[in-house]
Formats: C-alpha cells, structure tokens, sequence
C-alpha cells in the first residue's frame, strides 16, 4: 500500500503538535496542509516539517485580493515551494489567472463555496443560487482562468468532475469516517465515498489528529481507502 491520498489538516497553536502528528502520520498520507490559523502562528517553521517529511506541502491560505495584489502575495509564497496554493473562486478569474501566473510550477488550487456553507447561510450573504450550483459556476470559471486544482464538497465533486474533466484535481474537505463527529462540516461524506464520487485528495483533520492514536487513525482510513 503506498501514501494515502489524504491531506491531513495540520491546525494547531503548538508546534509541537505538528512535529508529533507528521511524525505518527508522514508514512501513511501523501500530503499535509498548512492552513491561516496554523501559517500566521507558526510560519516558516511550520512549512520546514512539512518540507522535511518527505509529504506534498498543501499551502491553504486561501487569497482573495485584487489581482496586483494576489500576484503579489503569490509571488512572495514561491519560497516554499507548495505543490498546493489556494486562492478564492469568489475573486474572479482574473484573481486566479493572476496567482497562476505567477506561480507555474504550483497547483493555484481554486476554493469553492466552503463546506462549513449551506444553502441557508449562502442566501444570508446575497448568494441565492444553490450551494451546488454556485460551485459549479466558480470552478468552471476557475479552471478557464489556468487553476489547476479545485476545493469543493464531496457532495459537488462529481458534478464539478463532469464540468472540468480529469486533468484537474479535485480536493475534498468535509470528510469524516463513518461514525465521526460533523464538527463545523455540514456538507459530508465518508473517505470512501468521496473517493468514488470522484475526488482525488481528501482533507481530514480532526478525525486524525484529535484521535487518542494518531497513527492508528491515519492508518485505518488508509486502509479503508486501500479496500475500496
């Protein structure tokens, strides 16, 4: 069984935390994310455990600026090297077409409606077109624009897979194994049936690392993937 296409969240206020859970989890998952909260406590240091593991770093910090300046922000990330870089969808393709531009060799990774959204609370902020539909829109519009990965629900993964076709990467959070605790997810599916859906890289966190045994956690979802 090779690495699981899994990124595993890495949120925590400690870098201590992050040095353990690489630690129980760098032989087992392809990748590892560095998100907002984790990036501006921990920064740099944070990134080196990540490049030193050997795993993808997914760099999640999510742009959302006028083009000028989300080509500068891009310009200035290049110096770790993510294989992942998130931007907004929501900030236009010209917004994605300026971070692709200045990163190439990175995967500028376009960030849909988040999955902690539904249909209720989109309406609230002026977005009157369903969830789905309004993922579908900003992926498509993100892909034209030279993104190369997308972040959506598993539950618009197929949809969006039909839209984009397969050279684009689909990355899913809103995982949790059967049985797990939602949290702050409210569009959810299992590992293995976001897989099937179509997804290529599933993000989990808390599930991993909030687990008595990281690396038992990490490896039994590995392994429910592998069975599948």
């Amino acid at each position: 069984m090779g690495t699981a296409p899994i990124a595993i969240a890495l949120d925590s206020r400690e870098i201590e935390d992050l040095r353990e859970w690489i630690a129980q989890t760098r032989e087992i998952v392809s990748t590892l994310k560095i998100g907002l909260e984790t990036f501006y406590r921990i920064g740099a240091d944070a990134i080196d455990l990540v490049r030193e593991s050997g795993c993808d770093l997914f760099l999640d910090v999510k742009l959302h600026d006028i083009p000028n300046t989300v080509a500068g922000a891009a310009s200035a990330l290049a110096r770790y090297s993510p294989k992942y870089l998130t931007v907004h969808a929501s900030g236009g393709s010209e917004m994605v077409r300026a971070a692709c531009a200045a990163l190439p060799e990175t995967y500028i990774t376009a960030v849909t409606v988040l999955t902690s959204l539904d249909d209720q609370v989109l309406r609230e902020v002026g977005i009157c077109t369903p969830a789905q539909d309004t993922v579908l829109r900003q992926a498509a519009s993100a892909v034209e624009a030279g993104a190369r990965a997308i972040v959506c629900s598993p539950h618009e993964v197929s949809r969006v897979r039909s839209e984009v076709g397969v050279d684009i990467v689909l990355i899913t959070p809103g995982v949790r194994p059967a049985g797990a605790a939602p949290d702050d997810q409210k569009r959810v599916m299992t590992p293995v049936e976001a897989l099937a859906a179509g997804a290529d890289l599933l993000v989990i966190g808390r599930p991993i690392t909030g687990a008595v045994n990281i690396n038992s956690a990490a490896l039994a979802i590995a392994q429910e993937i592998d069975r599948s």
